[in-house]
């Protein structure tokens, strides 16, 4: 029974008016529920942190957050590679170790640029090829940096008698710590932001739009930084322990930590994309996927083929 105090019409209204109108009241408090509680939800939405992407210039010289993020992440891997070198007594690593950073940048760089080209701009590119060297305008592929860095790292591995796979899973299981911090980078620039949501999280980005977003460049900071490093970290002694007779252990053979990293990464990243804006110029490019899960579909079965091959091979010659 509605009271007659909704009504506004306390001493004026008949029962059969005050009935008729407690029920258009009704009607229209039903119609306007979802539009309600749409607002309610946009009200707690989060405010995305308005940071300058510049810390600091010097004259024509830009220190910006999302460079400084990057070389967070360098020298920490650089730190904690040093650092397990000397725990398991790896001197020629330690000797080696500023020319493999070297070769790392480079890596990077070349790879993650040329991974972007191949990988999700190529007609545009095959347009416009000087600007492939912009590298200053964005547009980095972390596949093909990953690829890239593993190129680099096996080419100087093989022209100093280094055991490649002793020196990739070294730096690999410190990687997690630099995707993390770049993806912290691409969160403060507003960029690589997720699909629209109404969940309490959700952000509206500078270049976003209205509607509020996924913040996935902080999904994949914990799942690809923190988790996978936990993980990596953990598990990082493995491929140097040896068996009764001496011999390291056909389970985690060297090469064992990469396979890993590359499954784990690859399946984090492809769950990531489900709530991730996909390239506007490109959205879903194969079975309702988009580039970032096929690429990363890709990344899981050579870290399981990888695997394999590599634990043959211990088995084949213990």
């Amino acid at each position: 029974m509605c009271s007659p105090f909704y009504t506004g019409q306390t001493h004026r209204s008949t029962p059969t008016k005050l009935a008729l109108k407690c029920c258009g009241l009704r009607r229209d408090m039903a119609r306007r529920a979802p539009t309600l509680a749409v607002h309610k939800k946009i009200k707690i939405m989060l405010t995305f942190p308005q940071v300058d992407p510049i810390i600091f210039s010097l004259g024509p010289f830009h220190v910006r957050w999302y460079g400084l993020m990057y070389i967070i992440g360098f020298v920490a891997c650089y730190l904690l590679v040093g650092y397990q070198a000397k725990k398991f007594h790896w001197d020629r690593l330690i000797e080696h170790l500023d020319n493999l950073n070297i070769a790392i940048v480079a890596g990077v760089v070349l790879g993650g640029r040329l991974g972007y080209v191949l990988f999700y701009n190529l007609p545009y590119f095959l347009k416009h090829p000087l600007e492939i060297f912009a590298t200053w305008q964005g547009g980095m592929s972390f596949h093909g940096g990953a690829l890239g860095v593993l190129i680099a790292l096996a080419i100087y591995s093989k022209r100093h008698d280094l055991d490649p796979w002793k020196i990739i899973d070294m730096y690999t299981v410190t990687a997690p710590i630099g995707v993390g911090f770049g993806r912290l980078g691409n969160f403060i620039n507003g960029e690589l932001y997720g699909r629209a949501t109404d969940l309490p999280w959700g952000m509206v980005f500078p270049y976003g739009g209205p509607q509020p977003r996924h913040p996935s460049q902080l999904y994949e900071a914990f799942l690809e930084g923190v988790v996978l490093f936990i993980v990596l970290w953990l598990l990082k002694g493995k491929p140097w322990q040896v068996d009764q007779d001496g011999k390291q252990a056909s389970l985690w053979p060297h090469g064992s930590m990469t396979a890993l990293a590359m499954v784990l990464y690859g399946f984090f990243r492809f769950l990531v994309e489900f709530v991730r804006e996909p390239d506007a110029h490109l959205g879903t490019v194969f079975l309702g996927m988009t580039m970032g899960q096929v690429l990363s579909a890709v990344l899981v079965g050579m870290g399981i083929i990888l695997w394999t091959i590599r634990r043959k091979k211990a088995a084949s010659s213990s």
